[in-house]
């Protein structure tokens, strides 16, 4: 799929949690709930958002990496940044054995890329260009954002949700104003709203990744080089599991915890052999 079918793919997912919001928020009955909820939502995002790459760094244990401690690294960084037309990002080091990496920051100017020891160890330079440029993709393409937008939306609908479950306990959930507000239309919410929401979530995470793989090929000038990473990084993941707090395994290149399970659906990260597919496909 191209970079623009992507991103269509994309407004139409952000498009779905908009209008699951709105039916929420008239299952509920009423303005006060959904104020409510989108306040909550907007507060824990927020801070979420402004401080995801302090937030990440440490959940990972991150750590600064200098110039005069991989040079190389810092040379490779700096040239494809300057390809990719963004600011260079400040690089970490990741300790573990795993062969990964993510990128964070709320915008270009504050971009982070983080690599662990694994992959600095086992990939060569070419794959280490592929891995660099799709973490430079997810920096240029302002993922962090897109992400963060789907999750207080997500959020919204779990709260609203949340509160009309409670309210039906109470009996406390009633119609608006004119009174529209009912137990049925209140029950769809509660059971498929956080569902679908996290579903639509995870949809998003896989388009971004997609966008990440082909706008990483094209910073590159190649797809070979990412292409032969991932297979890499796969495997690497299965035979080296990493200690880390789910809640950051989405911003991975690959999924970091390998004894999960999950199908497709359910997962943040595309099959590796369909991204392989796609990249091979650039070409």
């Amino acid at each position: 799929m191209s970079s623009f079918g992507n991103q269509l793919k994309t407004a139409m997912f952000m498009g779905l949690l908009t209008i699951i919001v709105i039916l929420a928020g008239g299952a509920l009955g009423g303005k006060s709930g959904l104020i409510f909820a989108l306040v909550i939502a907007l507060v824990m995002n927020g801070i979420s958002y402004w401080y995801s790459d302090k937030i990440v760094i440490k959940m990972t244990g991150s750590k600064p990496l200098t110039r005069q401690d991989n040079p190389k690294l810092y040379e490779i960084v700096e040239s494809l940044a300057y390809k990719a037309g963004i600011p260079t990002p400040k690089i970490y080091l990741t300790p573990s054995a795993q062969p990964n990496a993510f990128a964070t920051g709320r915008n270009p100017a504050h971009g982070v890329i983080a690599v662990t020891h694994g992959l600095l160890q086992l990939l060569t330079t070419e794959e280490l260009k592929g891995v660099i440029a799709h973490e430079l993709a997810h920096i240029k393409n302002r993922d962090i954002l897109v992400g963060t937008v789907a999750a207080v939306m997500a959020g919204i609908i779990t709260t609203l949700a949340n509160l009309a479950q409670w309210a039906l306990m109470f009996g406390g959930l009633g119609g608006d104003d004119d009174g529209e507000g009912s137990v049925l239309a209140a029950l769809p919410l509660i059971i498929l709203g956080p569902i679908a929401a996290l579903l639509i979530q995870m949809a998003i995470s896989r388009s971004r990744e997609y966008l990440a793989d082909s706008t990483g090929a094209a910073i590159c000038g190649s797809s070979d080089g990412l292409a032969q990473a991932l297979l890499k990084l796969e495997q690497g993941a299965r035979l080296r599991p990493m200690q880390v707090n789910p809640a950051t395994s989405h911003m991975f290149i690959v999924n970091p915890l390998s004894g999960q399970r999950l199908i497709n659906l359910f997962s943040t990260h595309p099959p590796i052999a369909e991204r392989i597919k796609r990249l091979r496909d650039f070409r």
